[in-house]
């Protein structure tokens, strides 16, 4: 199977040529080509170049987070650290911080890159300690488009089956072999090292359980209580939703709130499921319609611009989605996958919100959703 080359790479050749770069994190799922991004980028490079897969390191403390900055300092001009998983590092934002301003300080600066697979940890660690200090680019889940790129015989169809990680993309015609290969080497990987690793989880197999029972319910509002009676296992609605936010953070799902203007409705809301690649209910869930799977994947594209993505009920009366974006301007977005629509609905909205914009989606136009949006 051929290679291409994510977007992200040229963004950060761009910024590699900067005279005062940031610090730059590079974030998003596992097997979604971060790693194999930034190989090509080490091959171009023009300077001196220290790569390291965290994870792989026997000790990660801030002792060897140190070591790994001076060596690479010590490489000469325009050096460039690399590291991989740096969420694996023992207070790695606080390390981070300290070296970055020592090196300001004494007028050494370093160029550097670090990747991450959690983007709890990261965003944790740069909001507390690094602000000011750095930029990030997130490389998503694989959309159609750039699988259509890679697999130009695939289907829209069959994407919404098997696409998003490319990695499984080697099995699509072994329909056994893929579904080995999701589960462990993307699922169960997400789980252990991404999760379990990094936060206490007093009921595992509660958790387990949520993953499957989210996967059956894309694209609906279920409310915490309903998924909690459902789960075989003990627990409270707090858990379940420290749960759901744990598998936003690994990248594998996300519970929309309901829009309101009155924020104080959004948090008691219950949460419109999200599956954050199209796979995930293929391997959890396969007996979900098209038409859920779709909306699905529309929701998870909504995810990964910008701005603020919603959903909206209000009694009988409902839309798939509301996006605000980041100048304020809100966005009415309906589905179409072949059901009939109804505009009661979105009249009704449109009465509540007349500035906002109404945008219908289908399988011919789904390119309008990031250009009209984004």
């Amino acid at each position: 199977m051929d290679t291409i080359q994510l977007p992200f790479t040229d963004e950060i050749k761009k910024r590699l040529k900067e005279p005062k770069m940031l610090m730059q994190f590079i974030i998003g799922p596992r097997q979604v080509g971060k790693t194999t991004g930034i190989e090509s980028i080490l091959e171009d490079y023009p300077g001196p170049t220290h790569y390291l897969l965290v994870e792989d390191e026997p000790i990660r403390n801030l002792n060897w987070l140190q070591k790994q900055w001076w060596y690479t300092q010590s490489l000469g001009a325009n050096a460039l650290l690399v590291l991989n998983e740096i969420q694996k590092v023992t207070y790695w934002a606080e390390g981070l911080k300290a070296l970055w301003d020592e090196s300001k300080k004494k007028k050494k600066p370093l160029k550097c890159v670090f990747l991450g697979s959690s983007s709890l940890d990261l965003s944790r660690g740069t909001r507390e300690s690094l602000a000011g200090r750095f930029e990030v680019i997130q490389v998503p889940h694989w959309d159609y488009t750039l699988s259509k790129k890679l697999i130009t015989s695939f289907s829209f169809e069959a994407f919404l089956r098997q696409g998003g990680y490319p990695g499984s993309y080697a099995f699509l015609t072994n329909k056994e072999r893929w579904h080995q290969y999701m589960k462990s080497s993307i699922i169960e990987s997400v789980l252990t090292k991404d999760i379990f690793g990094a936060n206490t989880i007093k009921k595992p197999v509660l958790f387990r359980q949520l993953i499957e029972l989210l996967a059956s319910y894309p694209a609906q509002e279920v409310s915490y209580t309903k998924l909690l009676g459902q789960l075989q296992e003990s627990g409270n609605v707090e858990i379940i939703k420290h749960y759901l936010k744990l598998l936003e953070n690994a990248f594998l799902f996300c519970g929309l709130e309901k829009y309101s203007p009155k924020k104080v409705l959004l948090k008691a809301s219950s949460p419109k499921i999200i599956p954050m690649c199209p796979s995930l209910i293929e391997v959890l869930a396969p007996e979900v319609t098209f038409g859920r799977r779709f909306e699905a994947y529309i929701g998870s594209q909504l995810l990964k611009l910008n701005g603020e993505a919603y959903y909206w009920r209000e009694g009988q009366y409902e839309v798939d989605f509301v996006y605000k974006n980041l100048t304020g301007q809100l966005f009415v977005i309906e589905v179409k996958s072949g059901k009939h629509k109804h505009s009661a609905s979105l009249n009704k909205f449109l009465e509540k919100v007349p500035k906002a914009e109404v945008v219908i989606i289908d399988q011919n136009n789904m390119d309008r959703l990031q250009s009209l949006i984004e």
